[in-house]
């Protein structure tokens, strides 16, 4: 697991986080921001998973 596969990870559970406190508070603007920690840290990981396809597969060669 490379630093951004881990980085992501953990951006997408802070952005969950956010995402339950603001429904719980209603606070409307936490939970937008919880959603959009949750996609940045989607796209943080899968850029870590390619990163980690394409070292594999020079491995592989």
């Amino acid at each position: 697991m490379n630093k951004d596969q881990k980085d992501g990870v953990v951006k997408q559970a802070k952005g969950k986080v956010n995402e339950v406190v603001g429904k719980v508070t209603g606070d409307r603007a936490q939970e937008a921001k919880g959603d959009v920690q949750q996609a940045a840290g989607k796209v943080q990981k899968g850029a870590g998973d390619a990163r980690e396809n394409v070292k594999d597969a020079l491995k592989k060669h």
